[in-house]
């Protein structure tokens, strides 16, 4: 089948990308409306986008099958909100606002074409809860699928970096913790209960505007926790040559976790503290100021350099997840 007729054709479910071929696939999935901040979109070697605070913030991250998510465990359409919340949040955890995306995708000629469609309607639904747009990208054939997304932020101040937590700071989070690294716990039993945890999951909800909100009431320090709250602290700590102690009383187990936690015989404290994925975001605030409403405090910046404890006392395992360990 001619790329052509991939793309009159593009209401038949049975297309796979092997069908419409790379132009067709692009013809599908690239779209064709933008704000007027995007002078030139999908279509030119590069995209052409303004940047009114002329701060610009720049993040990749790239999603394989097989390691990052697998088709029977989620939709195209959640996927593509995951891979572009990973992104997202980013920028978010420098205290700034994304603008604009690239994706780059690869996928092998037996996907059906519909899975790419649903999976870049997920990228864009999750960028316009920021008001940020896809503006370009490639495809590519690969045995796998593979998902890279780059976004394009800005700020109107100084970034948040990981490197500015300073002894006496308290350490706070706000969003979600540990939901979705209990809903991994559970799709890797061969389970799809409780829903609420398996959702969070396949759909993370990152706390998009305590970022900028955060670095206005003076975070010192910010991070996305994408890996687990304990080896994502770590790398404040680490940048910052502090110390991070946690309490644990400061932490409060949701019910449904507490509920996994119990029918598979595991510490509750393992979801929250090396649980990756929800995109929470964590911040280092000056003890004088203390941190903003709707955050919690769970624990202060002490001497040290670069270890993270909890109650005083090195965790017993793995931190969270990282690759090729």
């Amino acid at each position: 089948m001619t790329t052509s007729a991939g793309i009159h054709g593009r209401n038949d479910p049975d297309l796979t990308v092997g069908d419409v071929g790379e132009f067709g696939l692009i013809g599908r999935v690239a779209p064709q409306e933008h704000s007027d901040r995007v002078l030139v979109g999908p279509g030119d070697d590069c995209a052409y986008v303004t940047v009114a605070s002329g701060r610009m913030l720049i993040s990749t991250d790239v999603l394989v099958e097989g390691r990052h998510f697998r088709r029977d465990w989620a939709e195209a359409y959640d996927v593509g909100r995951r891979a572009a919340a990973a992104n997202l949040a980013d920028v978010m955890a420098m205290g700034g606002v994304a603008t604009a995306l690239t994706v780059g995708f690869a996928a092998p000629a037996d996907l059906p074409a519909r899975w790419a469609e649903d999976l870049t309607r997920g990228i864009v639904d999750e960028a316009a809860l920021v008001g940020a747009e896809v503006v370009g990208g490639d495809v590519t054939a690969a045995d796998g699928v593979v998902v890279s997304i780059t976004v394009v932020g800005e700020t109107d101040r100084e970034p948040v970096l990981r490197s500015g937590a300073r002894v006496g700071d308290v350490v706070a989070i706000t969003g979600r913790l540990g939901w979705a690294g209990a809903g991994l716990h559970v799709l890797g039993r061969g389970f799809r209960s409780p829903r609420v945890l398996v959702e969070a999951y396949r759909r993370p909800e990152p706390p998009y505007e305590e970022g900028p909100r955060g670095a206005r009431e003076g975070a010192t320090a910010m991070i996305d926790v994408s890996d687990g709250l304990l080896a994502d602290l770590a790398h404040i700590a680490e940048e910052s040559s502090v110390g991070i102690d946690l309490d644990a009383d400061a932490f409060v187990v949701p019910e449904p976790i507490a509920d996994v936690a119990a029918a598979t015989n595991a510490d509750p404290r393992t979801f929250l503290l090396t649980g990756g994925d929800d995109h929470t975001l964590a911040a280092t605030f000056p003890a004088d100021r203390g941190a903003p409403e709707g955050w919690s405090v769970v624990g202060r910046v002490v001497e040290g350099e670069g270890d993270v404890t909890v109650d005083g006392v090195a965790w017993d395992g793995p931190a969270g997840h990282e690759h090729y360990r």
